[in-house]
């Protein structure tokens, strides 16, 4: 155990740092830490200061407007190009992948950790992180050839008994006509969050697990010794040590889900209008965009692509440091 400081009363307070290390090594191995450290700060700021730079130009010509826009024709001038479309169409896959993959993860990681048997965890950790391990591109051809086409009839069923929820709704199709067409439900925000979902599932299953498996012993003995049941211990001390790494596993998934480009571009049809139906065909997300445009466009279009990274590169910052703030109030996040 660490060492405690007494109080006045003689009462333990806080765990008394061990002192540094003076020798060489230890020198070398907290430059080093630090070293890393600035380094990704001076990446992360390197970053941030490029694409500032380089979407200046169309940043002055667009204004305000370049946030309230839903067109995207940067060389007819201002007006003309934003980015509303497609930061709406962004926050909808990432928040329908999240939907998907966070209770799914979480009950894998909670199996994993908690119910497999020894012989079989490693084998599921192993196949795990396989996935996780797996490129984009390969989600995307699944989507895109096998998973496509199979949900079109879910998306048919979400819309005939949900369709009165704006979100579900699909403008011009009747659902419960059995000859409307199927076209209306592919290239959807739903299938590509579903995707997504499936893809960013590994990663965030990677995080609760580890969190998890490091919920005190202590604790969870003296929870068995009350009497509790296995679930009654994940209740009362796995889940509440491990908030902070479901939460981080989340926003990590999240950060993925929003940045996903190959996946998504395979996937939806681009549509530049804010489209809240997510069951229905068209969709846009920031990196598409990029994607889309980046080979065909002038030296403006460059910089109004820029401008577009840039917002999607400070949004995910903002959903990171977020998350930080909130982790670091956890049990685990403090520890740690």
């Amino acid at each position: 155990m660490r060492p405690t400081s007494p109080g006045p009363a003689g009462n333990p307070q806080r765990p008394v740092r061990p002192p540094a290390g003076t020798g060489l090594s230890d020198r070398l191995f907290r430059g080093g830490l630090r070293t890393s450290g600035a380094l990704v700060l001076a990446v992360m700021l390197a970053i941030g200061t490029f694409l500032a730079y380089q979407a200046a130009h169309a940043l002055r010509v667009g204004g305000f407007a370049f946030l309230t826009t839903q067109n995207w024709e940067p060389d007819a001038g201002r007006g003309h190009f934003g980015i509303a479309a497609v930061l709406v169409g962004t926050i909808l896959v990432g928040v329908l992948a999240v939907s998907l993959a966070l209770p799914m993860a979480l009950c894998a990681a909670l199996y994993i950790s908690e119910y497999a048997p020894r012989g079989l965890r490693q084998w599921l950790i192993t196949a795990v992180d396989l996935m996780a391990a797996v490129p984009s591109v390969v989600y995307g051809l699944w989507g895109f050839f096998f998973l496509e086409q199979r949900m079109t009839g879910l998306a048919r069923w979400i819309s005939t008994y949900l369709g009165w929820i704006p979100l579900f709704k699909v403008d011009g199709v009747d659902p419960h006509d059995p000859l409307a067409p199927v076209a209306a439900y592919t290239s959807s925000t739903f299938i590509a969050g579903t995707v997504v979902g499936f893809m960013i599932t590994p990663i965030m299953c990677s995080v609760m697990r580890e969190v998890f498996g490091q919920a005190p012993q202590g604790e969870r003995e003296g929870a068995y010794a009350l009497g509790a049941t296995r679930w009654g211990v994940i209740r009362s001390v796995v889940l509440p040590y491990g908030r902070g790494g479901i939460i981080g596993g989340t926003m990590l998934g999240l950060g993925r889900a929003l940045g996903e480009t190959i996946t998504v571009y395979m996937i939806i049809s681009m549509v530049f209008a804010i489209q809240p139906h997510v069951l229905q065909s068209g969709a846009s997300t920031v990196s598409a965009l990029i994607a889309l445009h980046y080979g065909d466009s002038s030296p403006f279009g460059i910089s109004a692509l820029m401008a577009a990274g840039l917002a999607l590169f400070l949004m995910t910052l903002v959903v990171n440091f977020a998350a930080s703030a909130v982790v670091a109030r956890s049990r685990s996040g403090a520890a740690s």
